[in-house]
């Protein structure tokens, strides 16, 4: 999907119909994670992805990079809807509070604040229903596509 259809879905919650096309064409990265997104739209996005083989690292966790690459990529979502322009990552703080072996991890990206130029995004992951990792996302709204 490019990024000028992504650009109209700005301001708006996405259908069904849109969100299943939306999860057919993302990216190949959000693909191998196993993100599905469930909710899209200006001022939340959720995602869930299955825990499987290709998340853990060698003692059986899931690996603290697909924390942060979840809560990157939900962010960077949540900031092009907001926006309705391109939006580039700034930084990436991921706590991590509690280990995840299996099950689903669920994502839920909300705004903290939404500026001209920059924006910051707080993303709670849980699994079980008990939180497993916060991301605080910054990001930069750029002027153009890059």
């Amino acid at each position: 999907m490019d990024i000028k259809a992504l650009e109209s879905f700005r301001g708006r919650q996405l259908s069904e119909q849109e969100l299943a096309y939306f999860n057919a064409n993302h990216v190949e990265f959000d693909k191998f994670m196993g993100l599905t997104f469930t909710e899209f739209g200006p001022d939340k996005i959720t995602a869930t992805a299955e825990v499987g083989p290709h998340l853990l690292q060698p003692a059986g966790l899931v690996n603290g990079g697909v924390f942060a690459s979840l809560g990157e990529t939900i962010g960077s979502f949540a900031g092009l809807m907001a926006s309705g322009a391109p939006v580039v990552g700034m930084n990436n703080n991921t706590d991590f509070l509690r280990a995840v072996k299996e099950g689903t991890i669920e994502a839920e990206a909300t705004p903290v604040h939404l500026g001209r130029r920059t924006q910051i995004w707080r993303i709670v992951m849980s699994n079980n229903g008990k939180t497993c990792a916060i991301t605080t996302l910054r990001t930069m709204v750029l002027d153009e596509q890059p």
